[in-house]
């Protein structure tokens, strides 16, 4: 496979380890690719975009939807919300947004401006927490984005602390991509900018303790920054940033007026930090070695076991169990020792896992957030739902539909809908809004909790109409799933016997995409 060019391969001259498994690899590649261009891909790019034989291509493609990473639609293979449990398990190791996130939140509220939270990934920044402002000017990064660092405010914050290695990375990379082309959070650098430049944005970071972005990124976007230090060490931990446009702030009006506000926030960071009591450990996933290898058996040679056996060590990782020996981690995933060592060899190589000071034990890193979390994080609940619907409608066919309260919770408003091929249908555009009331099956769903409820002509003769809820991860309904038929075509005793169980485990099934993609990154549900 030609050596990739993107910030997450491996260094180009790296050599492959003896004990890499291959198809992980490869594995990892096609994962990325399907990440820098927005979450689909078709085979033939793939192909193209990897280097790979377009078998192998094929078998990848399928042995991830088997594990439901991704789903095909055509000849395309797009990422699914499932993928993201991979950067939940850094996340949820890491446990800065939990910790942190809160501030944050409550920083962007009182500044009415987008505040994120960066980690340092080699010669770059990596976010791991939004709060963004909602305006026709407004702030498009994503969890999980990678930028470089010379052209953000974090940047030279975390080059205080690198070494004379990453220097040598760094300048390496700049003179290879000038333009910031393997960045595709970024616009391509329009001008660029000396080395020297940047070196001294370093030392002024330094003796400053923050930072500032004025319009390195593009035009009208400034930001300023400070460290949040780990109270234990006296590193970095993660940089806090607020980011506003030009028609709003200038730089230097930043560093006046938000940023003595911005070091009040950061100072309660660090005492949260301080306060933290240890991580409890949740359980580690179960079964996954058995279910790959029932896969196997099921798929054949189109299942390519070793990849789904080297993507779930990922998962071992998580709260709690932020570093985790060799034994550790073949405990957790149910896999030998030998597999497990196999695929952290082929994660070091990667970049995907490092080895902590002692050597024993293994941690994630940001990068792993670079494999299919950016182009989920923010989805909204109408488009992590609409696969799900068309599914559901091929199966009963009829029309369905997804339906929610408004954010005055005074009317029901229709966000998705697959409709069916009937001459006769009910036909309730998306965008439709009806007064939320009782009255209706949809809003006994949504405004008194029923587990199901079913209409029959309430606001239409003919009409018979069936819903059941969607449930946040806190329990909380926050949506509805629901079909509409014509009493000619169903009674109502069909309905129940034949519509309820097939949109009851369709709301699960969302529910499962929704708690996957709803973890660290708020899901907005029109």
């Amino acid at each position: 496979m030609p050596a990739r060019t993107t910030p997450t391969a491996a260094a180009p001259d790296s050599q492959v380890p003896e004990e890499a498994v291959t198809p992980l690899i490869r594995g990892i590649a096609v994962l990325e690719e399907l990440t820098a261009a927005g979450g689909t891909m078709s085979a033939s790019a793939l192909e193209h975009a990897t280097g790979l034989a377009r078998s192998t291509v094929d078998r990848i493609v399928a042995t991830l939807a088997r594990m439901e990473y991704v789903r095909l639609e055509g000849r395309e293979a797009v990422l699914t919300p499932r993928v993201m449990e991979l950067g939940n398990a850094y996340l949820a190791a890491l446990r800065l947004p939990a910790l942190l996130g809160p501030r944050a939140d409550a920083l962007a509220d009182e500044l009415d401006e987008s505040v994120s939270l960066a980690v340092a990934d080699r010669d770059g920044i990596r976010f791991i927490h939004q709060a963004t402002r909602r305006r026709a000017m407004s702030l498009s990064f994503r969890i999980g984005d990678l930028l470089p660092a010379e052209r953000t405010a974090p940047g030279p914050l975390f080059a205080t602390e690198w070494t004379d290695a990453d220097w040598s990375r760094w300048r390496t990379r700049r003179s290879t991509d000038p333009q910031d082309r393997a960045f595709p959070a970024v616009p391509p650098a329009r001008h660029t900018r000396p080395d020297d430049a940047f070196v001294r944005r370093t030392e002024r970071a330094a003796t400053d303790r923050w930072s500032l972005d004025d319009q390195l990124i593009e035009p009208g976007l400034v930001a300023v920054s400070a460290p949040v230090r780990d109270p234990r060490t006296g590193r970095l931990a993660c940089v806090a940033n607020v980011v506003s446009h030009t028609s709003r702030h200038t730089a230097a009006d930043l560093r006046d007026t938000l940023l003595p506000r911005l070091r009040t926030a950061v100072a309660a960071m660090e005492e949260d930090l301080r306060q933290a009591p240890p991580a409890e450990p949740g359980p580690p996933p179960g079964g996954l070695a058995a279910w790959t290898g029932v896969s196997k058996q099921e798929l054949g040679r189109e299942f390519v076991e070793s990849l789904a056996r080297g993507l779930t060590v990922l998962t071992a990782f998580g709260e709690g169990r932020a570093a985790l020996t060799l034994t550790e981690v073949a405990q957790a995933t149910g896999l030998a020792r030998a597999t497990a060592r196999r695929a952290l060899i082929t994660y070091e190589h990667l970049d995907l896992v490092t080895r902590t000071a002692t050597d024993r034990t293994f941690a994630l890193t940001p990068r792993v957030l670079g494999v299919g979390f950016p182009p989920l994080s923010g989805t909204s609940l109408p488009r992590l739902a609409e696969p799900h619907l068309r599914a559901l409608t091929d199966r009963i066919q009829e029309t369905t539909y997804l339906a929610a309260p408004t954010e005055t919770g005074t009317e029901i408003q229709y966000t998705a809908r697959v409709t069916a091929r009937h001459v006769m249908r009910v036909d309730i555009g998306i965008g439709t809004r009806l007064p939320a009331t009782t009255a209706t099956a949809v809003g006994r769903v949504l405004l008194a909790d029923h587990d199901h409820a079913l209409g029959d002509e309430e606001w239409e003769q003919g009409v018979r109409t069936l819903a059941v809820p969607v449930h946040d991860r806190t329990g909380r309904t926050v949506a509805a799933l629901t079909t509409s038929t014509h009493t000619a075509r169903r009674t109502a005793e069909d309905c129940l016997d034949t519509l309820l169980p097939a949109l009851t485990t369709t709301a699960a099934h969302i529910e499962t995409d929704l708690h996957t993609a709803s973890r660290f990154t708020p899901v907005p549900p029109t």
